[in-house]
């Protein structure tokens, strides 16, 4: 059953009652009605989603939808008010932040939120905090390996580095508390579109490698190009949910995200 509701531009979009049950298979993600609030202002309206194990599943919604709160939800760093958040099976809506990230969520932050005036090694050090003493070294390795520029830079403060050099090193450094599943918010923001196209071809290796991923993104064809399905969110509300390709033909999604008329 489909209740209808309405883009920023006017447009019908069916919403399917119960968004969260699009994913059929190997459950490793899932968000169960959740309401955020910034104290009296409701952020999340029941948002309710699925990520699979392996996937990488995109969040797409206009400026101010609600698509870093849910990522903030997740990671435990703005708890929901009601709702669960399932790792695993697991419910993890409760933990600490900290916590939460030893489960094995990571979060690469909108705005990079490196640590300026540390090194880049020392940020990937910062990164496998909560593995405690076990050894970093292959997974600095991965790291530079993916990104071949942060092994360049290796000694050089983060805060100096340019904005594509410091969204690897916020990247590699969540990689480096070795996820089950990435939260990646807005990573190609600021970016040329050269470093863009880096940046998700990276992210389908970073999958390919075994981690799932989460995606928030304001270039909506690049991430539906790299997804395997999406979630439309519109006013703290998840309005729609189908695979990627499907949403990326949509003529309202289209208009409303793609930038077509």
């Amino acid at each position: 059953m489909t209740q209808p509701t309405t883009t920023a531009h006017g447009d019908a979009i069916a919403a399917d009652e119960h968004s969260g049950a699009g994913h059929r298979g190997d459950t490793l993600l899932e968000l169960d009605r959740i309401h955020v609030y910034y104290g009296n202002i409701h952020a999340l309206k029941g948002v309710s989603m699925t990520v699979g194990r392996g996937e990488i599943v995109t969040l797409i919604g206009s400026n101010g939808a609600g698509k870093s709160t849910t990522l903030r939800a997740i990671s435990g760093t703005h708890k929901p008010r009601t709702g669960l958040i399932r790792l695993g099976g697991r419910e993890i809506d409760h933990m600490p932040a900290h916590e939460i990230v030893a489960l094995g969520i990571a979060h690469s932050p909108e705005g990079r939120k490196v640590f300026s005036r540390m090194s880049v090694y020392e940020n990937l050090q910062m990164g496998a905090f909560s593995r405690g003493k076990a050894p970093i070294e292959d997974d600095v390795a991965r790291v530079f390996d993916l990104f071949p520029r942060l092994k360049e830079r290796r000694n050089q403060k983060a805060g100096t580095m340019s904005g594509g050099e410091q969204q690897m090193l916020a990247m590699g450094r969540a990689l480096m508390a070795r996820p089950t599943i990435l939260l990646l918010d807005e990573p190609s923001m600021g970016l040329s579109p050269i470093l863009t196209e880096q940046i998700f071809r990276i992210i389908t290796e970073i999958n390919e490698q075994g981690t799932t991923v989460l995606l928030v993104e304001q270039n909506a064809q690049m991430a539906l190009n790299v997804s395997t399905r999406g979630y439309v969110i519109q006013t703290g509300r998840i309005i729609l949910s189908d695979t990627a390709a499907n949403l990326a033909a949509n003529e309202q999604v289209r208009q409303a995200y793609l930038g077509e008329i």
